[in-house]
This record gives C-alpha cells, structure tokens and sequence, in this order.
C-alpha cells in the first residue's frame, strides 16, 4: 500500500448557476514532503467547514483503483490530477477499510472515520451533477481520515496498518446504509455501536432504528 500522489489546494471562486460559488476541490498534486496537523495537511484549506474539514475529515482519500474505472464511466471527463478533490491518491486502499482503522503514513499516523458524501461542488468540478448519483450508487465515495499523530507526508510514502480497528463496520457498509440498505438493522445497530463512527452519522441513523 503506498500514497500515488499527496495533492493540496485552497478556496477558489467558480461560477454555477448564475453566481459563483466557493470551493477547494480543485487540489494540486505536489512533489514536497508537506506537514499535517490535526486539521488539515500544509497549503490544504478547506471552504465551507460545515460540511468539509474538522477533527473527522482532516485527509481525504481515494482509490486510485477507481481511477480507471471512472474512465469508461465518464470517457469524456477530465481524470488528470487530484480528480476527485482528494488529498492522498492511494493503491491498496479501498472502500473496504473499517471505520477505525490505524495506518502509518511517513512519520503521520492516521484513523478512518467515515466515507465522504459527494456534494454539488464535485459535480461543478466534472461539469455534470450526475457524478453524484454515480459515486453513490457505485460505493467509489473514498474516505475521510482523521489525524492520529501529526508528522510529514510525501507522494510514494508506504502506508502500513499499525492497528486493525475491533469494530468490524466498514466505510462500504456506511455507505450501504446511506443508499441501498437503509432499513437494515443489523447493519444499522453495528453502525451505532462504533466507537468511531461521528455522531452525526449516528444521529442520522438513528431515526431508522426499530
């Protein structure tokens, strides 16, 4: 398992619907060992911190395995760079992970806290809003990490899991239970028992528990 690329951007204007909107999902990759902090990684900023950013979803990470995939799903797109607004382009890390799991980047020590739930702004970033629905029903959303122990990250770091979380709640179940099995109780009691899972997730689910 290893980083592809480590990729960082801020707050930029883009024009949609007769506005302009707000947004950091156009992220740069970079050739620099950077710093993370408890927040985000150096010269990352996120715009709209209600919905991005924080303690939960200090590192956002994606497949490159999808990567291809999304290529014949949207021939036309443009897949170059940080394409889907994340900041660590990963190989051998998927959806799969659990939500708990500890892995050792460079000197930088990070959990998985939850999958990401794309937003408008990805869909103004493909020029096309139906890569939502797309991310969703595929289960190729990536994932938020938080930041265990602060330290420096750099493309072609080795990832290594230091400690495999005892809850056994993967981000593709959260993701399950946010699409196709919404009334799934089992599913949804292992999501409210999660030590780690936020609880705004768990207050979400909750109202669907028998």
């Amino acid at each position: 398992m290893k980083v592809l690329a480590l990729s960082v951007g801020g707050p930029r204007g883009v024009e949609w619907n007769g506005g302009t909107v707000r947004t950091s999902i156009f992220k740069t990759p970079t050739e620099r060992r950077l710093r993370v902090s408890a927040l985000n990684i150096e010269g990352d900023q996120q715009s709209d911190l209600s919905v991005h950013g924080g303690v939960e979803k200090a590192v956002y990470v994606y497949p490159g395995e999808h990567y291809p995939l999304w290529q014949k799903d949207l021939a036309d797109a443009d897949l170059s760079g940080a394409a889907f607004g994340e900041n660590l382009t990963t190989e051998g890390l998927t959806e799969d992970v659990r939500i708990g799991d500890r892995f050792r980047i460079g000197t930088a020590e990070f959990v998985v806290t939850q999958p990401r739930m794309p937003c408008f702004k990805l869909g103004i970033k493909f020029g096309r809003q139906d890569v939502l629905r797309r991310m969703l029903k595929t289960g190729r959303t990536g994932f938020y990490f938080s930041v265990a122990v602060e330290g420096e990250i750099g493309a072609g770091d080795a990832i290594e899991l230091v400690q495999e979380s005892q809850d056994e709640l993967t981000v593709s179940d959260v993701v399950r239970l946010f699409t196709v099995e919404a009334k799934n109780q089992a599913l949804l009691r292992r999501a409210m028992q999660s030590p780690v899972l936020p609880q705004t997730w768990k207050d979400y689910f909750s109202e669907r528990l028998d």
